[in-house]
């Protein structure tokens, strides 16, 4: 079984609902894991969005940089 890649340069993550959005885009291209760079959430940590597993890492103190993933569940590692 094959698995599909993608790296995206996203700036809108931060808007409400936006989340949502990007997961359903990521589902139309059929992508099983995605690196996501200029996230801007301030906390770190996993949340679920759509058919995704998002985890992301922590910005710095002026909300610049940070890197999330998608990945579809069958593709994350269990705690």
């Amino acid at each position: 079984m094959g698995m599909r890649f993608g790296m995206w340069n996203i700036k809108i993550l931060y808007r409400e609902g936006s989340l949502k959005v990007a997961a359903r885009e990521l589902t139309r291209y059929k992508l099983d894991l995605v690196s996501v760079q200029e996230v801007r959430w301030a906390k770190g940590g996993m949340v679920r969005a759509e058919d995704y597993n998002f985890f992301n890492g922590k910005v710095n103190d002026n909300h610049q940089f940070g890197t999330g993933f998608f990945c579809t569940p069958r593709n994350s590692i269990s705690s």
